[in-house]
């Protein structure tokens, strides 16, 4: 599943934004205990696992000039709720970047 989020601000703004908030993803997934690891192999690349719910999801966010692209691949008994997911993302994502 590839989410698009639109933003208006430099690469270099939404990657500080992102290494500085992304602890704050897992307060935002449902049940209790979410956790969320994220690695960074580039500086437009941050690779995450989220471990929420008995799953470990694995996801990436890369970022573009005007919009950063979240992929998770979810598992066959979660792809039915895609949409909901999806929502949460973007909705999360640009609170994630809003501003300080």
């Amino acid at each position: 599943m590839k989410v698009p989020i639109p933003h208006e601000l430099p690469k270099e703004e939404v990657r500080r934004r992102l290494r500085e908030r992304s602890h704050e993803m897992a307060d935002h997934i449902p049940g209790p205990m979410a956790e969320v690891i994220t690695d960074w192999p580039s500086e437009d690349r941050m690779n995450m696992t989220i471990k929420a719910m008995g799953h470990d999801l694995v996801g990436s966010v890369d970022i573009e000039d005007h919009r950063m692209i979240v992929e998770v691949t979810l598992p066959p008994l979660l792809s039915f709720m895609e949409p909901v997911i999806s929502g949460a993302m973007q909705d999360q994502g640009q609170k994630l970047l809003a501003k300080d």
